[in-house]
């Protein structure tokens, strides 16, 4: 269950009323490898299976061969994974607790360097309608006003879809269910609910993603990882405007 109901009391304009309320429901995720403990962040209990590949394979946590289907996965008060990865090595090096809802967790790295050539493009019309589309598809958000949403798009359909308290967790989960569905990156949009941070921009440049867009602004380091790596980054994409911040020249008209 993503929801649970509370009983609220609900004060508008000069009436009070007595309603029930749908809540997010907030779980804490343990992550072992080989049994020792690795991770623990708070999320949205779903996807669990994709929120880990997105986030192991991402951040490069594990440096060798494992398999996703020998990981367990015990449903409680928390949720408890634990990954068998005989002979891998496992890093921790440069881990941080960044500042996105719910403890996002991220491993500091060199960043990349060269620039995604991807051709792919869209017009801003092919924008507006599939971000209408991603935002139509947010359940759980008009249900309890406080989660956010990920999805990979090639402009025409949404091929993947998650939705999260934490922005990192939803983008995690999307990256991973792409990578257990053998959904490629290139020619594709990254769609965002939420805030534009460094992070996310590290996320969609690992994996070559040539466009990154949301409904809300970017940060100046997203807006320097993007630039340097070639991703057009797009800001306050609403109805009938948009903000291009970076390589503009895959928004045509």
């Amino acid at each position: 269950m993503n929801t649970s109901t509370k009983k609220i009391i609900r004060i508008k304009n000069n009436s009070v009323k007595e309603i029930e309320d749908s809540l997010a429901v907030e779980k804490r995720l343990r992550v072992s490898i080989n049994g020792k403990e690795l991770i623990s962040l708070y999320c949205t209990p779903s996807m669990i299976r994709e929120l880990v590949v997105g986030l192991i394979m991402t951040e490069g946590i594990i440096e060798g061969e494992w398999c996703e289907s020998r990981m367990s996965i015990e449903y409680g008060d928390d949720i408890l994974v634990n990954i068998r990865s005989e002979g891998a090595e496992i890093s921790r090096d440069g881990m941080v607790i960044t500042s996105g809802c719910a403890g996002g967790i991220t491993f500091a790295k060199k960043p990349e360097t060269e620039k995604i050539k991807d051709d792919f493009s869209i017009t801003a019309k092919g924008l507006f309608e599939i971000f209408g589309e991603f935002q139509s598809r947010s359940e759980l958000y008009r249900s309890t006003g406080c989660v956010h949403s990920a999805a990979l798009s090639d402009g025409k359909y949404i091929s993947a879809f998650a939705e999260d308290i934490g922005r990192h967790n939803a983008v995690d989960k999307v990256i991973g269910y792409s990578l257990l569905e053998d959904i490629k990156f290139e020619r594709k949009i990254m769609l965002a609910s939420g805030r534009l941070s460094s992070e996310i921009a590290s996320k969609c440049s690992k994996w070559g993603i040539p466009i990154l867009a949301s409904r809300t602004a970017p940060t100046d380091f997203a807006v320097r990882i993007a630039e340097l790596r070639g991703i057009t980054l797009i800001g306050f994409v609403r109805s009938d405007r948009l903000n291009i911040y970076t390589h503009p020249e895959r928004i045509v008209q």
